[in-house]
């Protein structure tokens, strides 16, 4: 009989003895302590079993389970004897950065704050022990959730000096998801704060604790050594990239196919790969995202489980509020394209407004892109969207870029537009562009470019909503002088084909928008567009043209 699915449960000792579904991760114990690294920072995607691994090193290595080795028994890390001797061995302090999702650095450090003193909280039967002092004991008072920043970034440092003495054996410490924070800093405004403080913290923490044993963090990105890690010189960084701790974290083909043949879903193999396959950690491929995979085991339904919209606000609003060269790029992927691009691994989060290389780093680290070739030996990257799953949810967010407002005036326009009603196609396309042109030109520019990051979008928007119809097919040369979009019917016999030329208002060359309507389907003939639709068999009656001009926000199409 098949196990039963836990859905979320991030408690190694919960899946364990209730024998809900688990695959035996145990080895990442033996691999991590044999290793020797004194401090490891280990990036994943999100819900990647970061934080299960997280639960299961302090469940094995924590004095509080020194006779609950049991737990253990049956899976790999206990057919090991040497193992067994080190298990519930350590002190081990274990906290999580996930709930810090604050919208200014006074309450995220107040909730750091707490963090911490909750923390103390746990081992407060050391306070009255004879193997601490006065000063310990004063110390030990003052760590509250309003405590001033030497007391804060200097707490966890203390406490390993205090459950030293206690124990006499030096402390394991475990921070989960240590970025979370500083993605909400970025984007919220309080970056600069939030650094000073987590390094200082992070020092005293990791660099500089002479009652540290082994240290572990884990998030999804690896945030650049010169804004918090610019102390850490013993700090071992394994990335998307490396070949360390490869089948650790998500699952691998062999282990999904079991899997699917435990709940009778043998015969799915192929679509379950198609969905959820694709990610790669260093030099080992297919690994599925464990997230989706427990969910499609569960519901036996293939979704876009993992790719949420909630978690991807950030990637979203790289990508909507991107240049021209982002947007191109990204249609591109979406196109099944490919993207060769220099990759450093460091995300410098101050670089992400005006750095197209560290917003597709970033993509890599999320697990949105997956590289399928390493083209030299300065980190250039050949990048594809990972799978389809990941594929499904940039259409949903693209779809979101024209939501409120707008949604019922777009879906309107591709309805004009499939039915030739430019009267209707007019009317509902001023409305879109007035809802949306701030969700893609938040930087204001001059009025002759304002429109270029509103109309890529806009193409990307085609893509998604006419993906079953046509071939939608774009072509830049440079800035937007010259922007093509070709709509190729999938069935000829039902559609027709559509020729679409955009254009800024020149008031030096035209007087009015409807000379710029003109200039734009003069360009349309000028350029032979049709010539590749009549070569594949499309008759000219059955190729539409359109021409739209604008100025600012107001457009007008002919």
């Amino acid at each position: 009989m098949a196990r039963t699915i836990g859905i979320g449960i991030q408690n190694f000792e919960d899946l364990i003895r209730n024998d809900y579904f688990y695959i035996d991760k145990t080895d990442f114990i033996k691999e991590w302590w044999e290793s020797g690294d004194s401090v490891t920072l280990i990036t994943r995607p999100r819900r990647f079993g970061k934080t299960l691994n997280i639960n299961m090193l302090e469940r094995f290595f924590s004095l509080k389970y020194a006779k609950g080795g049991e737990i253990f028994s049956g899976l790999s890390i206990w057919k090991d004897e040497k193992y067994h001797k080190l298990q519930g061995t350590f002190p081990v302090l274990s906290l999580s950065f996930a709930p810090i999702k604050e919208k200014n650095f006074d309450l995220a450090r107040k909730k750091i704050c707490q963090l911490i003193t909750d923390l103390y909280n746990e081992f407060y039967f050391i306070r009255d022990s004879d193997r601490l002092t006065t000063l310990d004991v004063q110390k030990f008072d003052k760590i509250s959730t309003d405590m001033g920043d030497t007391e804060a970034t200097l707490a966890l440092y203390h406490l390993s000096d205090m459950l030293y003495r206690y124990y006499g054996k030096k402390v394991i410490i475990l921070l989960d998801e240590y970025d979370t924070p500083m993605q909400e800093a970025y984007v919220d405004g309080y970056w600069e704060e939030l650094v000073a403080f987590t390094r200082s913290l992070f020092n005293a923490t990791f660099k500089t604790n002479p009652w540290l044993e082994r240290g572990m963090m884990t998030g999804i990105t690896r945030v650049s050594k010169e804004s918090i890690f610019s102390d850490l010189n013993n700090l071992k960084v394994v990335t998307t990239t490396s070949d360390e701790y490869a089948e650790a974290f998500g699952f691998t083909q062999g282990e999904v196919y079991e899997s699917l043949d435990e709940y009778g879903l043998g015969g799915q193999k192929e679509e379950v790969k198609h969905w959820y396959d694709g990610f790669i950690f260093g030099d080992t491929k297919d690994i599925y995202n464990p997230w989706s995979i427990l969910n499609y085991l569960d519901t036996g339904k293939l979704r876009t489980y993992w790719a949420n919209t909630s978690s991807n606000s950030l990637v979203g609003k790289l990508i909507r509020e991107g240049n021209r060269e982002i947007k191109k790029e990204f249609e591109n992927l979406m196109n099944g394209g490919k993207l060769i691009t220099t990759i450093d691994e460091q995300i410098v989060y101050s670089q992400l407004d005006d750095n197209q290389d560290a917003i597709w780093s970033l993509m890599l680290a999320s697990g949105y892109l997956k590289v399928t070739d390493v083209k030299d030996k300065i980190s250039r990257y050949e990048l594809v969207i990972t799978n389809y799953e990941v594929h499904r949810m940039f259409e949903g967010m693209i779809s979101g870029w024209f939501g409120g407002k707008s949604k019922a005036d777009y879906n309107d326009f591709i309805k004009a537009l499939l039915m030739d009603d430019i009267d209707a196609m007019n009317e509902y396309m001023n409305r879109v562009s007035a809802y949306t042109f701030s969700s893609f030109d938040v930087d204001n520019k001059p009025s002759g470019k304002e429109p270029e990051r509103f109309y890529h979008g806009f193409v990307l928007g085609l893509m998604v909503d006419l993906d079953g119809r046509y071939v939608i097919k774009s072509n830049r040369e440079s800035g937007f002088g010259r922007y093509d979009v070709m709509l190729k019917p999938k069935d000829q016999t039902q559609d027709d084909a559509i020729l679409l030329e955009f254009k800024v208002y020149n008031p030096r060359r035209e007087k009015c928008l409807e000379d710029t309507v003109k200039a734009a389907l003069a360009q349309i003939d000028e350029k032979k567009y049709v010539d590749e639709l009549i070569a594949e068999g499309i008759s000219p009656e059955h190729i539409r043209k359109y021409g739209f001009a604008f100025k600012g926000k107001e457009v007008l199409i002919g």
